[in-house]
């Protein structure tokens, strides 16, 4: 392996590594009761609030790496509507199919949704390296 590949696998482990920090703070952390509570009801401001502390976050991220101004807006945006969407499905498919953490289900839809989250990262970090490598 060439060592510009190297450096660049490298920082794609630790954006990865750094998005995942964000998540599990601002998921896990930082998640209020209104914020969960009303993730399910499309356009509320406790689902819109949620989402944007995650943007908040990895925009921090662009303190560390700077994909450029374009880049770092579409990437945000982006974030926002996906991860807005991925917590609205979960909780509309828990709602209605009536599941609570007592049935299994309840948790593959988790799983799920911490799985898609997750792969989102792994985008993020393919469009901030691809745009830094175009710089």
């Amino acid at each position: 392996m060439s060592d510009a590949l190297h450096n660049q696998s490298q920082i794609a482990l630790i954006v990865v590594l750094i998005l995942l920090f964000k998540h599990l703070v601002c998921d896990f952390f930082l998640q209020t009761a209104y914020q969960y509570r009303n993730k399910g009801i499309y356009g509320h401001p406790g689902g819109l609030l949620h989402a944007g502390l995650h943007v908040l976050g990895t925009a921090c991220l662009f303190l560390y790496i700077n994909p450029g101004l374009k880049m770092a807006s579409l990437i945000l945006a982006g974030e926002f509507m996906v991860h807005y969407h991925i917590d609205w499905a979960k909780e509309q498919f828990l709602k209605r199919m009536k599941l609570s953490a007592e049935k299994p289900a309840f948790w593959w839809a988790l799983g799920i949704d911490q799985f898609l989250h997750g792969a989102t990262y792994i985008a993020i970090a393919w469009f901030v390296l691809g745009a830094r490598a175009a710089q």
